[in-house]
């Protein structure tokens, strides 16, 4: 018998090698009319993609499957991933790829800070893969990509996502002396649903987290997300309302879940448009300064508009309490 090689062939990558042995999760074959978007084509589209391709960087608008990308990219808005497109973590919701993650690129901080100033940008969004190899989970790498966009680009805003940092000590206060504009970092389900959809992270840690960012400095907005769709109830997104308001939460985000892959937790239930308005309509009457919840919102949507709107409110806010 002859066994043939085939080296002419790459070897191709399965993204999700973790996921390979879970049983498939029954996918939606359709989405309502609400969910759906046109696959983006446009020329700003082509040239943001340029832009980020040039510059050897990753966006989360890619890695995760963002339906919004032709609508952001053709405004040449990009939410810039740093720290590599692997993740340490295998979340049940996340498209983003796990694994063993290379080393950091030492470039890495120039190369965003000059495609931010390129495509001209007056707010950019910062997030990460989980460095949980890392002793600081990545937390320098976050304040020399701050720093890098300051020097080239001193009229933009930042506004960072970051991972929990979960275990590494003193990593949360490096990040938050670096004073970016806005500090965010998503819940992103109820409680109740850690164990299945965010087995790596822990609830109150990451209110807790944000708690500790308005105690070491009261000045930045702070931001979180969820996604609905993933089993949760609605008292419990109430609940989890009220657990961030706690912490002094100025921003909330709310979209719909969608399931990237059949490997990937299940859509329960596609929400329909009433109830985020809803969920908006509550979460204002508990004193969030922004809210933006409707079945398309992601973490990074519209973000530039929106930290606009949140240094209104809250100016808005203090005049009245004078």
């Amino acid at each position: 018998m002859v066994t043939v090689l085939d080296t002419t062939t790459p070897e191709k990558r399965v993204r999700h090698p973790e996921k390979a042995h879970r049983p498939d999760q029954p996918v939606q074959a359709r989405k309502p009319e609400w969910i759906r978007v046109k696959a983006p084509n446009s020329r700003g589209y082509a040239e943001t993609r340029q832009i980020v391709k040039s510059h050897n960087l990753f966006t989360v608008c890619e890695e995760a499957g963002c339906p919004n990308i032709g609508e952001c990219w053709d405004k040449k808005h990009a939410t810039f991933m740093i720290m590599g497109e692997i993740c340490t973590r295998a979340c049940a919701f996340c498209n983003v790829a796990t694994g063993k993650p290379a080393p950091l690129d030492l470039k890495e901080p120039e190369n965003v800070a000059h495609a931010v100033r390129t495509m001209g940008l007056n707010h950019v969004v910062i997030t990460s893969v989980d460095r949980d190899d890392l002793d600081d989970g990545g937390a320098q790498h976050f304040v020399e990509v701050i720093q890098a966009i300051r020097e080239e680009a001193p009229g933009t805003t930042i506004e960072i996502l970051t991972p929990d940092f979960l275990r590494k000590e003193k990593a949360l206060e490096k990040v938050v002396a670096a004073r970016p504009d806005v500090f965010n970092h998503n819940l992103e389900t109820v409680p109740s649903n850690y164990l299945t959809v965010r087995p790596g992270a822990r609830y109150f840690h990451s209110i807790r987290l944000l708690q500790q960012v308005k105690e070491i400095d009261p000045t930045i907005f702070t931001k979180s997300g969820i996604m609905v769709g993933l089993g949760e109830e609605r008292n419990e997104v109430l609940q989890l309302m009220d657990d961030l308001r706690s912490a002094d939460v100025d921003f909330l985000t709310i979209g719909q879940y969608l399931q990237p892959t059949k490997k990937h937790h299940a859509v329960i239930r596609f929400v329909p448009p009433e109830e985020f308005k809803s969920y908006e309509t509550s979460a204002y009457s508990k004193g969030f300064l922004m809210v933006s919840a409707s079945p398309l919102t992601r973490s990074s949507h519209h973000a530039g508009d929106d930290f606009a709107r949140l240094r209104e409110n809250r100016a808005k806010k203090l005049a009245a309490a004078e």
